[in-house]
């Protein structure tokens, strides 16, 4: 029987009954568009659609030019051809007690249909009251509180000592981490948006950190990186930029030389074109001034991109970060010092090593 079968007689749950489909083995159908799915979805939910991207588009457009009637008339046909096809290609081997969740928008006709029809043939489907709005407002409500349970241990260090190499070394011996970085695709700085894939859209980054923050243990510490309050397009929630703040945190000091060879295999399309590293610094012209620019182009057409990396560090990303670093973290002057000469594995695995020896968990 699914682990969520113990919910499915009354036939809907509310966002506050959630937990039991966040567990292995249970089904979330999210009836809504591709569209609307990319935007953000359950922890684990699988999209079948009942009405495509275009297919809602044009219920919509008949709904507001000829009428309500003619647009659920409309609807109605072409909900029961998709639920036709998952019923043949999707769903044709689940057992007879099989109980998935069933969500759409509001938790009204899109998802109202597709439950309808599973019940009727026997599956013990249930429907989420007030759908992905109301599992929305719980990800929002719970992540003003949700944070303030962990105590956390916030690696600081300059731009390129590997401070997000090291949160993965602590989790492959163990320690708890969240990478922040990884759930936004962003790397936190001018250079961090990444060239494979768009960062998520809010809502998605809250889903991915709740999720995350849920499966974790309050008597443990919790590993992650400075931050500021954005990272990239997407920001942190308060209660967990204050709890972070306030925790404790550990000082990475790595040379430069370490640093500028990281870095250059951290950012390998820009070490392929300077000229593309040269337009992502046009916005600080107006911090460091046309000549240091000057002299960063000079060193990007030259292709000496180790001296323009370490400019770069030195002259501008290092002030800027020990500035906000010393105003954000109150607790610094007390930090862990770890000192690493290189950001190889064996390095970063013996850093993490003796983090972990340090503050437990």
């Amino acid at each position: 029987m699914s682990v969520a079968s113990s919910t499915a007689n009354s036939g809907t749950i509310t966002a506050d009954q959630l937990d039991a489909f966040l567990l292995p083995g249970a089904d979330i159908i999210d009836a809504r568009s591709e569209g609307e799915y990319t935007l953000d979805f359950i922890p684990g939910a699988v999209n079948h659609p009942v009405l495509n991207n275009e297919e809602r588009a044009r219920v919509g457009t008949i709904n507001k030019e000829v009428s309500p009637f003619a647009a659920k008339r409309m609807g109605a046909a072409l909900v029961s051809r998709r639920i036709a096809d998952m019923l043949e290609q999707h769903f044709a081997d689940k057992p007879r007690d099989w109980a998935p969740l069933v969500y759409c928008w509001r938790g009204g006709k899109r998802s109202g249909s597709l439950t309808l029809v599973l019940r009727q043939i026997g599956f013990r489907a249930v429907q989420l009251e007030g759908g992905y709005k109301a599992y929305r407002a719980r990800v929002a409500s719970e992540l003003n509180e949700l944070p303030k349970r962990f105590n956390y241990v916030t690696i600081c260090g300059c731009t390129g000592t590997g401070k997000t190499a090291l949160l993965h070394a602590l989790r492959d011996v163990g320690a708890q981490v969240i990478d922040l970085e990884g759930l936004a695709n962003h790397k936190g700085s001018l250079l961090g948006e990444s060239v494979t894939a768009p960062q998520p859209s809010q809502k998605r980054f809250d889903s991915l950190l709740w999720a995350q923050l849920r499966s974790l243990d309050p008597s443990r510490p919790v590993f992650v990186e400075s931050e500021s309050k954005r990272i990239g397009l997407v920001q942190m929630p308060d209660a967990m930029r204050e709890k972070m703040a306030a925790g404790q945190c550990v000082w990475l000091d790595v040379p430069v030389a370490a640093r500028v060879t990281h870095l250059r295999g951290e950012y390998e399309h820009f070490v392929a074109d300077p000229a593309l590293l040269m337009k992502k610094l046009a916005p600080l012209k107006a911090l460091r001034g046309g000549e240091k620019i000057g002299e960063w182009q000079a060193l990007a057409n030259a292709d000496a991109v180790d001296p323009l990396v370490e400019s770069l560090l030195v002259d501008h990303y290092d002030p800027l970060y020990t500035t906000a670093i010393k105003r954000n973290y109150p607790n610094l002057s007390t930090a862990f010092q770890l000192h690493m000469n290189s950001l190889t594995p064996r390095a970063l695995a013996d850093g993490a090593v003796a983090l972990r020896q340090h503050f437990g968990g």
